[in-house]
């Protein structure tokens, strides 16, 4: 009999489920499961990736630090303290690998975003689950979970199903109030999406416990390249460097995402686009009887009667062609995640949610 076994905690992790992109017999389908961003990257992004054709046979650079000055620029921040990874994902995974292990905890919230808790697991470390109240990160319950044990503390602000977020203030007392051995992750995957938002920048400038990650995903439209960056005391960036791979970002994910971000234009029309159709498309739902929480990201949670009636909502839209985010998997089983599409698949969502509803009398 083999005495091969993966480590502690890697068994409890349940395959990560993406946003559903198909549905069987039904054609004109549009995709809004996954929080992209309808309009796609730049055309400044696709040129340079265009361009990266010629150099496949180079090896990338290792320290990132074209990329890393053009995100410092963006927003201010300093250079030797930003950290890139293959999409926000690779820097929590780094962060779990170098301050969680057994016999540790990662605090992460109700309704947080799965990829805290496996990460804690396949470090072996032991995630800890806190109460939302009303969909929201409760502080108080964050910090009345902390214990000598607590290594992470994962708050992702807005909130990723829930679109809400929690003010500067309530996030400086939850890093004021955390154990000395502990490290605030403010996970800012929508903070382009919030005007003014810092992401949590000034935080992690005033303290030595606050690390910001940020990513290429949503607002940039690079979800395919997976890119994304951290940003952190320069001891903490330190040791993530030592665990990170030297090659772990290829040469046309470097400038693809350079491009990106250096192209204020095309960032600003996404913006400004999201900010319109995320508030018609929520009064139309909730002029159908839906109801929604102020979003904060590019996508809506709409909130049902039960679980019965979300579900039964979710196969009217697969019928109508619309693939939306069922969140039972984030004890949310009422509830489904809308991204916010271009106008033509808001107004088919808001028309489709009509339908159901009328239907339902």
């Amino acid at each position: 009999m083999t005495e091969i076994r993966p480590q502690p905690g890697i068994m409890d992790i349940a395959l990560y489920q993406g946003g559903q992109s198909h549905v069987a017999g039904v054609a004109d389908v549009v995709k809004l499961s996954s929080n992209e961003n309808p309009f796609g990257p730049s055309h400044r992004a696709q040129e340079a990736f265009r361009r990266t054709a010629h150099t496949l046979h180079r090896y990338p650079a290792t320290d990132h630090a074209a990329l890393r000055a053009a995100i410092a620029e963006r927003h201010g921040l300093d250079a030797d303290r930003i950290i890139c990874g293959a999409g926000s994902d690779e820097v929590i995974t780094f962060l779990c690998q170098a301050y969680a292990g057994p016999g540790d905890e990662v605090i992460h919230t109700e309704h947080g975003f799965a990829m805290y808790r496996i990460s804690a697991l396949a470090a072996g470390a032991t995630p800890i689950e806190t109460p939302e109240r009303e969909r929201t990160v409760d502080v108080d319950a964050v910090l009345a979970a902390c214990s000598p044990r607590t290594r992470l503390v994962f708050i992702a602000n807005p909130a990723n199903p829930t679109g809400t977020m929690i003010g500067a203030d309530e996030t400086a007392r939850l890093a004021e109030g955390l154990p000395p051995q502990a490290i605030l992750v403010l996970d800012g995957a929508y903070a382009e999406y919030v005007e003014g938002f810092d992401g949590g920048a000034g935080l992690v400038e005033a303290r030595e416990n606050v690390v910001m990650t940020r990513t290429f995903s949503k607002l940039y439209g690079l979800g395919g390249l997976r890119i994304g960056w951290g940003y952190g005391p320069r001891p903490i960036i330190d040791v993530l460097n030592r665990v990170r791979g030297p090659f772990n970002l290829s040469q046309p994910q470097l400038e693809t995402a350079e491009a990106a971000i250096r192209d204020r234009d095309h960032a600003e029309r996404c913006y400004a686009e999201n900010a319109r159709l995320r508030t018609w498309l929520s009064d139309a739902l909730a002029e159908r009887g839906v109801p929604t929480d102020r979003s904060f990201a590019n996508f809506l949670l709409a909130r049902f009667a039960d679980s019965e009636e979300a579900e039964a909502c979710d196969a009217w839209l697969k019928s109508d062609g619309l693939i939306v985010r069922q969140t039972a998997g984030y004890k949310l089983p009422h509830c489904l995640r809308i991204t916010v599409g271009d106008e033509a698949s808001c107004r088919r969502v808001a028309h489709s949610i009509g339908r159901f509803k009328e239907s339902r009398l």
